[in-house]
């Protein structure tokens, strides 16, 4: 198994099991449209596909990580461990973000100041402000690790093949075909009105961004394509009319029962079009319930 080299919100590491649980045994191209930090997509490590996401910076990063790693692993080699040397480094990555094209060297300094970054910053968390710029504070670490150079060698094979988009979720649609798989991890649906999933970028995702995905599925699940979505309990209404789709309620360790006077407290849902005889397999969770 391939490891994510960044650190990302809503990260999927300890739901892998539970996720990929519920993907068909076999699948032509993988294309995943939120991809993030990328836990599954490198978990999935897969011969053909896609990955997408609106943060200009985050693509950037897998197209060097994908293109030119020997010349991003040399660039990280150049940083420094300091708290003055860290605000520095934010503030020109801030900067970059003022230009409206960047040189392929700036690319390359603006993909390694994005590792560094992640992986000292405080609680390894990406947050933009309003205007879009990277503004956590520096953290507390012994001796952290921003070169990543195994991790980006072994990404870098697995995104050869791999098409990165930096538009809305939707293109989906003309790049998937019938017998591919796609999985989605959209900025979930808030819980409680003053909680905010979304405060890692900028622009937000709201309740019609919600449906416009939700119409997304059904139309990829309509062109013969699997479909599995990450999100939080609220956005089950969207779905629960479709007789389509399974509703999975999960945790961060477990699947819960999906009775819901039966479960307990619960972080996640996966919804899928996947017929259970065609899911690669069962979890321990699964005997457990």
């Amino acid at each position: 198994m391939v490891e994510p080299i960044l650190k990302w919100a809503g990260g999927k590491r300890q739901l892998l099991s539970e996720i990929t649980a519920q993907f068909p045994i076999s699948y032509e191209a993988y294309h995943e449209p939120f991809v993030g930090g990328g836990a599954v997509f490198f978990h999935q490590d897969p011969d053909d596909g896609t990955i997408n996401d609106l943060n200009t910076r985050l693509t950037t990063f897998y197209e060097i990580v994908r293109d030119q790693p020997d010349v991003l692993i040399t660039e990280n080699k150049t940083h420094e461990h300091t708290e003055e040397y860290y605000y520095d480094a934010r503030s020109e990555f801030n900067t970059l973000l003022t230009q409206s094209t960047l040189t392929q060297d700036e690319r390359v300094r603006e993909a390694s100041l994005l590792l560094y970054l992640n992986r000292t910053c405080f609680n390894g968390l990406y947050r933009e402000n309003s205007d879009g710029e990277f503004n956590v504070s520096f953290g507390r670490y012994s001796n952290p690790d921003w070169v990543q150079e195994q991790r980006i060698r072994k990404a870098s094979r697995v995104l050869q093949d791999t098409a990165v988009f930096n538009t809305d979720f939707s293109y989906v649609v003309d790049e998937a075909s019938s017998g591919d798989l796609v999985y989605f991890d959209p900025p979930y649906e808030p819980v409680s009105k003053t909680a905010d999933f979304n405060s890692y970028q900028a622009a937000g995702f709201d309740r019609e961004d919600q449906r416009r995905l939700r119409d997304v599925v059904i139309e990829l699940t309509e062109m013969g394509i699997s479909v599995i979505l990450s999100n939080s309990p609220p956005v089950t209404e969207l779905y629960e009319d479709y007789d389509a789709f399974s509703i999975r309620y999960v945790d961060a360790t477990r699947a819960i029962n999906s009775d819901a006077s039966s479960r307990g407290e619960v972080s996640e849902v996966l919804i899928t079009n996947v017929p259970p005889d065609e899911q690669r397999r069962k979890t321990l969770s699964d005997f457990t319930e």
